[in-house]
């Protein structure tokens, strides 16, 4: 299969200036835009990351991303207060987890539940799956998957999934090792973007994959963490056009004012589906920029591993 050109998502619902699409094969229905948990707690006020949250609610942002590490709890905090009087109800809320051992993620799981002020997390996902060993902690005894198959018989959690951000083999072996213990994640969390196509793609070696096993695809990263537009690789509506073309359920786009959710939302408004030529010609446009992975520094470095700097998290 050609660089860039994968099928199109088939389900897309429009309401209003809002795209929605159906999550995997859970039966869930979601904005097709998710707000980045990690953004929230990067205005100097509380207040201004509640109004963000709120607005993009208000807009027709469903999909609520977060997780428990990001700011040492206050990306969870504050997106817990937005979500306060009768926001709650308005969305499908997922965070995620540094735990490799149940113990570690047990305890993660409550704490999430209580900084979200909620009684149920949507999804829960165990964070940056970027070691080769990650997916054998992850199913092996005491490991981080019998606390989430505990939390879930208990009402905490609806669904499962895993984020990564580093390289599709340990995605790839993920989705192994649950195939030989017969367990069907319902998502699964990889930067999707223009540069992706030509370096390590995740869009290429395993979104087929995920489609293939009805596990809904969250795509994160459409901008490069802001390198692709910054370095006028392609443009903020470019890349997020581009991810929403991709057999996404989800593309997750962080929003650290409102400036930025409304670029986000006119992306939305105005998306039409890419063509697989439209698809092409942009990976095309794109390559030379995207060999060596100098623009997606979480491949490539070690900057954007939190559990490296803090592996006090998984245990």
């Amino acid at each position: 299969m050609a660089a860039g050109v994968l099928p199109l998502v088939a389900a897309d619902e429009r309401q209003g200036d809002m795209l929605y699409r159906r999550l995997g094969r859970t039966g869930e229905r979601v904005s097709a835009l998710g707000l980045g948990g990690a953004h929230i707690g990067r205005p100097r006020e509380e207040e201004a990351g509640i109004r963000i949250v709120r607005t993009a609610i208000d807009r027709g942002v469903t999909f609520m991303d977060n997780g428990w590490a990001y700011m040492g709890g206050k990306c969870e905090t504050w997106m817990g207060k937005a979500l306060r009087d009768g926001y709650r109800k308005k969305v499908f809320l997922m965070t995620k987890f540094e735990g490799r051992t149940k113990a570690a993620a047990a305890r993660q799981i409550d704490e999430s539940l209580r900084r979200l002020q909620t009684d149920v997390i949507d999804l829960m996902q165990l964070h940056e799956n970027i070691r080769m060993d990650d997916p054998d902690r992850f199913f092996g005894p005491g490991g981080a998957l019998e606390a989430l198959i505990e939390a879930r018989r208990a009402g905490k959690i609806r669904y499962i999934g895993f984020t990564g951000h580093k390289d599709p083999a340990m995605h790839l072996r993920m989705l192994e090792l649950a195939a030989k213990n017969k367990f069907h994640f319902d998502a699964a969390q990889m930067p999707l973007n223009v540069l992706d196509a030509s370096f390590r793609s995740f869009a290429q070696q395993v979104v087929p994959k995920l489609v293939g096993q009805g596990i809904a695809v969250l795509g994160m990263k459409p901008m490069a963490s802001g390198a692709i537009p910054q370095s006028r690789i392609a443009t903020a509506t470019e890349c997020l056009h581009y991810a929403l073309s991709l057999p996404t359920s989800v593309v997750i786009t962080g929003c650290d004012n409102p400036q930025r959710l409304d670029q986000a939302l006119e992306a939305v408004r105005t998306y039409r589906p890419l063509t697989s030529q439209q698809r092409a010609e942009l990976v095309a446009r794109t390559k030379d920029a995207a060999l060596e992975g100098n623009f997606e520094l979480f491949k490539t470095t070690d900057q954007f591993d939190a559990t490296s700097r803090h592996p006090e998290w998984m245990e």
